[in-house]
């Protein structure tokens, strides 16, 4: 009589199965045995590989603030496993923005929002290293006043001249980083006219406008500083076709960061020199398209008109 061979890992109803599923499949059992040192082998050496080929590195993200909100700086910081790794690339709203090293294995892109952004979810995609991490981040809604303005004469419309030499400077992206935080605050004056109000001009409503800055009553020729060091890559004058935005010295603080300065009485700088925190640049005043003397401070980030205030008191390091 025969007795079953308990010793087969498949059993006997297994096989029926399989013959009658696969027809042209015959295990033989025999075989099976007097080679399995060999296959054992074989399938050791094929999880060798897939262990080599799958990515060993792997990228770590994070976001700051976690909770933004309109006009914030977003700063994602990308941790990679190895060094000497191409720089990840980061992604936001089909806009892809450089990173930079600012430490071991360490990059950082940051990310410029504004009022003119919808609040709500949106999609940060960083790649590197072979790897893509989606991370959602959730942009909060906030309010801007609104206000109105009358300029003498009917307002200025500007100039072709002013608009292109402002508008070079604020694509400036050089490699280097001057800047570190916090910011100083640049006129002692009270703040009169903050980031993001929106505004009626001599009564029609600024469509897609918001105040792209903070607004400094300062006296005419209290000083005007840098709030990061930089170098100076704009002077522009009232003069020589400045005429909306009068008196303007622009600094290059690197890494896609820039402050600009508007409506000067005196420019104590010229283009490229190098400026350390505090440092005097220039005088308040009321040149160009103005209702009364002030600085305005703009801040720049990758083109777009940032809330500057944060920079003031959060750290960007």
């Amino acid at each position: 009589m025969n007795t079953p061979d308990h010793s087969n890992p498949i059993s006997e109803l297994s096989r029926l199965k399989l013959d009658q599923k696969l027809p042209a499949v015959r295990l033989n059992r025999r075989w099976f045995w007097r080679h399995r040192p060999g296959i054992s082998g074989l399938l050791g050496a094929i999880a060798f590989l897939l262990v080599l080929i799958t990515p060993a590195h792997a990228i770590e993200v994070q976001v700051q603030p976690s909770s933004p909100q309109l006009g914030d700086t977003i700063a994602v910081i990308v941790q990679t496993s190895t060094a000497d790794v191409e720089a990840p690339t980061v992604t936001m709203n089909q806009t892809t923005y450089p990173t930079f090293a600012i430490g071991d294995n360490q990059f950082r892109a940051l990310l410029p929002t504004t009022p003119l952004d919808a609040p709500g979810r949106y999609e940060v995609r960083v790649n590197g290293e072979g790897n893509q991490r989606n991370l959602a981040v959730w942009l909060r809604d906030r309010s801007f006043p609104t206000r109105r303005i009358t300029l003498r004469g009917g307002g200025v419309d500007g100039t072709d001249y002013e608009f292109d030499r402002v508008a070079e400077f604020k694509q400036l992206v050089t490699p280097e980083k001057f800047w570190s935080t916090p910011f100083v605050r640049p006129n002692a004056g009270e703040i009169t006219s903050g980031y993001g109000v929106r505004r009626y001009y001599n009564g029609v409503f600024a469509q897609d406008y918001y105040h792209r800055g903070v607004d400094y009553g300062g006296g005419t020729g209290s000083t005007a500083v840098a709030p990061a060091a930089g170098r100076i890559a704009l002077v522009g004058r009232e003069a020589e076709g400045f005429q909306l935005h009068g008196n303007t010295v622009g600094i290059d603080h690197g890494q896609g960061v820039s402050s600009i300065f508007l409506h000067l009485s005196r420019i104590d700088v010229q283009e490229g020199d190098f400026v350390q925190p505090g440092q005097v640049v220039g005088a308040v005043g009321a040149t160009g398209a103005v209702t009364g003397p002030h600085l305005h401070w703009g801040l720049y980030v990758h083109g777009l008109a940032v809330d500057p205030v944060p920079w003031r008191y959060d750290s960007f390091e």
